[in-house]
């Protein structure tokens, strides 16, 4: 009988920060990264070791180290350090596909510097792994997927299978059935450890289907075990059984996969908590945060990096370093305690200010080259702007932009003389500092000076603009123009061509589709209730109260009309329980004041909600809710390149106690940008820029839940109702700032169509909702200490300008940005339907360099995507 090999595989699992700050873990990651470049070299047995598969890690030991570089290089060159694919090890669930796609990108393009990359998706304590992860490995070459969390034995009975992703494509996959730091503490006495052998390997032989068994010698920051080549050598002269060897996990799939046959299939999304808790509800820990990094993404993806394209094309400098700078601050900040919110209140501090500088730096990196290209317009009059638009297609539409504007009346024009509908929202005199910062390098031009200046919020109706590109506009000083300000009056109904919206008496929405003629009752409901969760996990309390805006009390209606815009500001004041003991002994006396904001734009094609949250209370949760009417056991959400489908009420939920799972399975589902309930002939979607996390509840499953925050008092907390036992994290850390005290905003938007799914476009008015037009004003008198002094510039550039137009494609655009290595770019498009095909645009497929993830290995040329199906496309 063939002697089951065991593999034994040294390693770290090293979190960036978690409980304790990053400046702490890199002053002891030093300590360890040169006890295991030591180890390496003068240990003799000991030839391999796992760093995490994080660059990072590297990168950090490299800026204090720089003399160590050549040893590394050298040990990861001959496959005995590893390190790669990722950057850090991100979440899957929540971050989005263009964060994942760019960790990937610059993790690999340094472990290729470096000698070698760790091609396998080696991914220990992520929380969950996301259904498309297996097609996005591929394209980095990556066939191998080494995980720990997130299947359970109800549908995988072996530690190795081919996990498939939505669209089909498969990868080799093995699970460490018992998690990265199994093998972590190994006796060392004889007596100890024939039966320590015994009873761990024999459990990984129950698992596994080969004979070859992958035991992993570490845990969170381990230090190197020195003594483990003797370890195994007493392995192999007690245990006559087996075969034990230090090893590479990437010798130990060439092994396993030699031996496998006929493997299971697992399909989907890997979000099971029965042997791993996966922390389900972690989507909306710390919304502060979630927000922060979810309008960062948005920004960087659909504005920034397509703005900047569009500024290159006309022959300025792109960005790349200063570009990699902001995204490794983002993933940073995107590794999964990062991004899970799971830390100290210290460490969240310093994820809140790396987004602070992350957004800082894309600010005005956009605002430079906005610059850059307006400077070099030649307009003939004083007071002009330019509005750029991301998308690579026309769009119609109103939108909001901040001007700097005379007191005189004025109209807008276009650069046919066209007026350009606009409406003043709100207005600030800045007459005094704009002077005072103004300087004139050449004091004998004569340049327009306002005797007033307002900074002033405004929205501007625009009818096709230009796609990828930019259109100008202009101030005409006009004494005859009628004030174009909003004006309030005491209607409790609102307006446009699509929704017709009146605040009932019950402080909910009445809201008609004029498209389909369906109205909708007890829309926008929200709901409070407590949490007795912690860091990790969303979990009720076990004598839970909750209260709805139905019993608020309307403390004010304030109805705002424009030509572009018609809006609703309530405010409701809901009496609710200050903590948890209140809550159990039902005394709800603390006033929670809510101010929501609903607006309609014209042409919009939905319904904007801004909500806004005095909060003063402990431990609870608030959510919104939106009764469809719409019966279905499946909801519809994006994800990473594509949508998917999952059941509104889990089967497990049912057997979740018999079974003993870790985590009770809940419903409480992650998004990237919407969802949507629907039927053949209506469409309901919530679309959000800020917590992406959802539920569908109701009687009938026919109401979408969007959870807005939750707050919490310590990191870890145990024996809670929904993950029953010991806690996740360090009980004994408290976290005050988790209770978001203070103003908590939250931005979302409503659809209703009277179609499918596929006919209603979703993804691309989620696209549109979260791309917003960006305006750059140039005049002269703006000329200075506000925004730095620059000569004046040869008019070179046209007064419209278009980069690409793809408007008759119906694939979905994740990213417009230049190539890494060339001066072309590149368009990355996927299929947002769900049972029909996306078409890319004949230009890219007549013209485009395929290209996959890594932007050189050429892919396959196509002209459609199917389902989840994405392409990179390289245009010169």
């Amino acid at each position: 009988m063939t002697k089951t090999k065991v593999h034994v595989i040294p390693h770290s699992h090293w979190d960036r920060e978690w409980y304790f700050t990053s400046s702490r873990s890199t002053v002891y990651l030093i300590k360890h990264m040169k006890e295991v470049l030591s180890t390496l070299e003068e240990k003799a047995g000991f030839h391999f070791y796992l760093m995490d598969a994080q660059t990072s890690l590297i990168e950090d030991y490299l800026n204090y180290c720089p003399e160590d570089e050549a040893r590394i290089k050298k040990l990861v060159s001959e496959k005995r350090l590893l390190t790669g694919p990722w950057y850090t090890q991100t979440d899957q669930l929540v971050i989005s596909q263009e964060s994942v796609v760019r960790n990937l990108l610059y993790g690999t393009r340094f472990s290729d510097q470096l000698g070698h990359t760790f091609k396998m998706g080696y991914v220990p304590d992520a929380f969950g792994q996301g259904a498309n992860m297996p097609q996005i490995y591929k394209s980095f070459g990556i066939e191998r997927f080494l995980f720990w969390r997130g299947v359970a034995d109800n549908r995988l009975k072996q530690t190795e299978f081919v996990w498939e992703g939505s669209d089909g494509t498969q990868v080799m996959a093995v699970q460490m059935p018992f998690g990265y730091y199994y093998g972590g503490n190994i006796p060392e006495a004889i007596e100890d450890t024939k039966t320590y052998l015994t009873d761990m390997i024999g459990a990984l032989e129950d698992k596994a289907s080969t004979k070859h068994v992958y035991f992993p010698n570490g845990f969170d920051q381990a230090p190197v075990r020195k003594n483990l080549p003797e370890l195994v050598e007493m392995f192999n002269q007690i245990d006559k059984e087996r075969s034990y060897v230090i090893n590479s996990p990437e010798i130990f799939f060439d092994e396993v996969e030699s031996d496998a046959s006929q493997l299971p299939i697992i399909t989907g999304e890997l979000t099971e908590g029965k042997h791993s808790r996966i922390h389900k509800s972690i989507f909306s820990t710390r919304a502060d945060l979630k927000q922060k990094n979810n309008q960062l993404e948005n920004y960087l993806t659909n504005c920034v990096e397509p703005i900047l394209t569009i500024s290159h094309s006309l022959g300025n400098v792109y960005p790349h370093k200063q570009l990699e700078e902001i995204w490794k601050l983002m993933f940073e900040n995107a590794a999964h305690d990062s991004i899970g919110g799971c830390n100290s209140d210290e460490t969240n501090q310093d994820v809140m200010f790396r987004y602070k500088v992350a957004h800082d730096k894309a600010k005005n990196l956009l605002d430079l080259h906005m610059r850059l290209v307006s400077e070099r317009i030649p307009y003939q009059q004083d007071l002009n702007f330019t509005l750029f638009n991301p998308l690579p297609y026309q769009r119609s539409g109103t939108f909001k932009v901040t001007l700097y504007i005379p007191e005189e009346s004025f109209t807008i024009k276009d650069m046919n003389g066209q007026d350009i509908p606009y409406t003043i929202l709100d207005k600030a005199d800045v007459t005094e500092y704009v002077l005072n910062q103004t300087i004139q390098l050449d004091p004998s031009k004569d340049i327009y000076l306002p005797k007033k200046i307002y900074l002033a919020n405004l929205l501007i109706s625009v009818q096709n603009t230009t796609g990828l590109g930019y259109t100008s506009y202009y101030l005409d000083l006009d004494k005859e123009a009628p004030k174009q300000e909003l004006l309030t009056s005491f209607k409790r109904s609102i307006e446009n061509d699509f929704y017709k919206v009146s605040l009932a008496d019950n402080n909910t929405l009445t809201i008609t589709d004029k498209q389909s003629g369906r109205t909708f009752v007890d829309q926008m409901l929200f709901v409070e209730n407590g949490d007795d969760g912690d860091s990790y996990n969303y979990s009720p309390p076990r004598n839970d109260l909750f209260i709805t805006s139905k019993e608020s009390e309307c403390l004010s209606v304030k109805h705002e009309v424009g030509k572009l815009e018609e809006r609703l500001t309530i405010k409701l004041k809901m009496l609710v329980p200050y903590n948890l003991k209140d809550r159990a002994a039902g005394i709800n006396d603390h006033p929670f004041i809510i101010d929501v904001h609903v607006s309609l734009r014209k042409d919009e094609a939905w319904l904007r909600f801004d909500a806004k949250v005095d909060n003063h209370v402990l431990s609870h949760r608030l959510t919104v809710q939106f009764d469809t009417k719409l019966a279905h056991q499946f909801s519809t959400a994006d994800q990473l390149f594509g949508v998917i489908n999952r059941p509104v009420r889990l089967p497990e939920m049912d057997v979740w106690e018999k079974e003993k799972w870790h985590e009770t399975p809940i419903s409480i589902e992650p998004m990237q940008s919407f969802v949507a309930l629907h039927q053949e002939e209506q469409t309901v979607a919530v679309l959000t820029e800020g917590v992406r996390e959802y539920e569908i509840v109701g009687e009938n499953y026919d109401t979408i839940q969007l959870t807005l925050f939750r707050t919490f008092s310590h990191m870890g907390k145990t024996d809670l109702l929904y993950r029953p036992g010991r806690a996740s994290g360090e009980t004994i850390v408290e976290t005050p700032d988790a209770q978001l005290l203070g103003e908590v905003s939250s931005s979302f938007a409503l659809v209703y169509k009277g179609c499918s799914f596929d006919e209603a476009e979703i993804a691309k008015l989620a696209k549109a909702y979260l791309s917003p037009m960006q305006a750059y004003q140039f005049s002269d008198f703006l000329n200075g200490r506000l925004i730095y002094a620059f000569r004046d510039e040869e008019k070179t550039n046209p007064l419209t300008y278009q980069l690409a137009n793809f408007d008759e494609m119906t694939a979905g655009v994740s990213a417009i940005k230049k190539t890494e290595d060339s001066d072309h770019y590149l368009i990355r498009v996927f299929n947002p339907y769900l049972n029909q095909l996306a078409t890319i645009a004949q230009q890219l497929v007549d013209y485009g360099q395929f290209v996959q993830l890594d932007e050189q290995t050429p892919d396959q040329l196509v002209s459609q995507l199917t389902a989840n199906q994405f392409k990179s496309i390289i245009l010169s």
